[in-house]
Formats: C-alpha cells, structure tokens, sequence
C-alpha cells in the first residue's frame, strides 16, 4: 500500500473514531419515565408514590401501597437543536480551504411510553413490573451537510424491562430491589464523499444499525419519619451493554458486522424528599448523580479501542410543590437544574450543556380509584462553542486530498417535554 492510501486510511479511521465519540455523548439520558414526574420536573419522585410509576425511581415506595395500581402513558421529547455559524477546514495541496456551512436544525420528536403495575401481597410485601426508558436521543443532518463526518445520523434508543420487589421492615422503614432487563438500540450514520472516494471499499465511513440486550439491578430504601414526611434513596447499576447487528466501519476493514460495539452505561444514585406542609401545599425535592465517568471509552469485542473520553459524572437539582386545589384537581410545578457530562470535549451531532428544566402539571380525579395526569416542561440549554477536528496522523506525508478535517460552530438544545398518562388503584 502506497504512503497516499495509508495516510487517507489513517485520516479516515481517525474522523469515524470521532463520529463514534459523538454518536453516544452524554446527552443522551432521558427524564421522561411519567407525566406526573415530569409536571414537577421529577422532584421527589423516588419517594412521593402518588401512582404506579413511583417503583422507576425507587423500588422500595411500593411499600407505601395498600392496594393495586396501574399506570400507563406516553411523554414525547421535541428537541430544537440547532449548529449556527459553523466554518469547516479541509487541508489540501494548497493548503487549508475554509466554508462557512449553512445553519443545521437537528433535532426531532421522540416518544417514551411506559406502564406500570405495583401488586401488595400483604402488609409487608409488594411486587411490581414496569416498561419505560432511561437513554434515549436522536440527530440527524441534511445529506448535503459537508461535514457529515462529524454530523450524520444518531438515533439511540434503549427500553428497560423491569421486576421488582418492596419489603416493609416496620413502619418507618422499607427497602426494595429489583432485576433490569435493558434492550438497547442505535442506528449511526457518518459520511464524507471526498474521503469515501479516497478509500478502496464502498459505502459510508460509517453506517451502523445494531442491538442487544443487558442486566442491571436496583437497590432502595424509604423512611418515613411519619404520615406527611418522608425521605427516599436508590441506586441503579447500569450494565455495559453489548449490540450486534449490521456495523460498516471502512478504516476498520468495511463489514466488522462479527463483532459486538461494548457501551458502557452509567450508573444513578437519587435522593429525595417529601413533605406535606398541610392539608393544601407539599413541598419536594431530589438530588440525581449520574455516573457518565464510567463511559471511558468505545470498543469493540475485537479490542478495536474507537476512542477514549473524558466525562464528567453528571447531577440534577430539583424542586418542587404540589397544591391540592380540591377532591378534583391536584396542581403540580417544579425546577431543576441539569449539569452537563460533557467537559472537554464536545459535539454538533450530540450538543450538550447544562440545562434548566421549567416544569408544571395537574392530576385530574375521574373517581376516587382513577385519574389523568399532564405534565409540560420547557427545558433551556446554554449556548456551546464547538470545535472538533481530525488531526493530521503523519505531518511528514504529503497527501494529494484531502488528509484532515475540522470544524468550529455554536450549539444550542432546547426541548419541550410532554405527557399524558392513566392511573387507577384496585
């Protein structure tokens, strides 16, 4: 192989283990496991058990349970996401060559379903099972973006199974536990036409659509120090998850579709707190950790290390108030502040920054065994300055085009977060 295609091979492994780096970048948690949590911008959730989905956030709240419930619902993401006045580099003969590039809307609608059902078998036991989901984030660029090596396509998704199990100890104390079945999904795209010419193999620099399914478990306890004050804690142990599927990686010898890409998830700790002032207003809060450190890097089962990170773990600080107006309606609002996982290194295909979350809901009281929940959240990024590049492997070289690229551009993510769900108790 000639120094020209060995150089353009090493550019192009470099520019996917970037795209890679970008496809699973810290945002891509969701907040999305009930309308009611949402309504309060999930403030006390891991301890308030006003329905079913309480068991997402803490097993151990079945205990406060004397009969069954079911919750079912939908929370949709809308996500504006947009990459503003971005320049692109790409080193030539003649030296580099400068774009400015049209400004990028990327973002989508995603849905997270969920159902949930808590089953006390007596005053000390209860079981529960739930479907909803904890990761989950979708980018796509126009075809014609020219730096679609560092843009693409990024649609990951995941959905969590889970079974658990609440033990009343005596009446301030109860713990609960519980086995997650998590199926995890990512379709990735990343394209570069001039470095696509330059390689021997066909197709895109990358272009992944695989899948897999992992265990984690879960861990809680709630003290209730009496009838209107309470406090909860869990930890959640996420698995690395392994997908299989159709994977084409050209710089990684084109079809590695026989090996499996490890992902690392993190694990999540909450701490909240519950307490009903009187018979009208509650007050609650929570403090999340969310540990994105632990995504130090991607690879594959093969040992092909695509790249190494540098994470921050990551927090939520919430708070919020319920007003129980009547027999009829219940009111709802909440504040959080959300802190990036991302430091140094950031992305366009993935934009991440602290956030606000902005939150407001109700429950409406069909009857005294059922009700409907809404809840709506306005969640406000930060503007972040983005600069990614693909460094040139060998300086010595003289390669004819192109042998790097980079790009610098502003990136700002807002979303509109909202959801409906159904209650009843048995």
């Amino acid at each position: 192989m000639n120094k020209k295609r060995l150089f353009t091979k090493s550019v192009v492994a470099v520019a996917i283990t970037m795209a890679s780096q970008q496809a699973l970048a810290a945002g891509f948690q969701l907040n999305a496991q009930s309308a009611t949590g949402l309504g309060r911008a999930f403030a006390g959730d891991a301890v308030i058990a006003d329905n079913a989905s309480a068991m997402a956030r803490n097993a151990a709240a079945m205990s406060l349970f004397d009969a069954p419930a079911i919750s079912l619902g939908i929370n949709a993401i809308d996500s504006d996401i947009d990459v503003k006045d971005a320049q692109y580099t790409a080193l030539t003969q003649r030296g580099p060559v400068t774009a400015s590039l049209a400004d990028q809307q990327v973002g989508d609608t995603s849905y997270a379903p969920n159902i949930y059902y808590i089953h006390p078998i007596n005053d000390k036991w209860a079981v529960g099972a739930g479907i909803y989901s904890n990761f989950g984030t979708k980018t796509e660029f126009s075809d014609n973006y020219a730096a679609n090596e560092y843009g693409g396509m990024t649609d990951v998704k995941s959905i969590n199974f889970a079974l658990s199990a609440s033990y009343r100890i005596n009446q301030q104390w109860s713990v609960g536990g519980g086995l997650d079945v998590i199926y995890g999904a990512g379709k990735l795209q990343r394209s570069n036409k001039a470095l696509e010419a330059a390689l021997p193999g066909d197709g895109p620099l990358l272009d992944v659509d695989a899948d897999g399914v992992a265990f984690g478990w879960n861990v809680g306890t709630v003290y209730e120090l009496n009838d209107n004050n309470r406090f909860g804690l869990s930890y959640r142990y996420s698995p690395e998850l392994e997908a299989e599927g159709d994977m084409h990686y050209q710089p990684g010898g084109g079809d590695i579709g026989n090996e499996k890409l490890k992902m690392p998830l993190p694990d999540m700790a909450e701490f909240s707190g519950f307490h009903k002032l009187n018979d009208k207003f509650a007050v609650h809060y929570s403090v999340q950790w969310i540990g994105w450190s632990a995504f130090d890097k991607l690879e594959t089962s093969g040992n092909k290390v695509l790249n190494t990170y540098e994470w921050q773990d990551g927090w939520h600080y919430a708070l919020g108030g319920t007003y129980y107006l009547n027999s009829d309606w219940t009111l709802r609002t909440g504040y959080m502040y959300d802190t990036s996982a991302q430091d140094q290194k950031t992305s366009i295909s993935v934009p991440d920054s602290d956030r606000q979350w902005f939150s407001a809901g109700f429950t409406y009281h069909i009857d005294s065994k059922s009700n409907i929940d809404f809840g709506l959240t306005y969640l406000v990024g930060k503007d972040v300055s983005v600069t990614e590049s693909t460094p040139n492997p060998d300086p010595n070289t003289n390669p004819v085009f192109p042998d790097a690229t980079s790009i610098s551009a502003t990136t700002h993510a807002n979303a509109l977060l909202y959801g409906i769900q159904y209650s009843r108790s048995f």
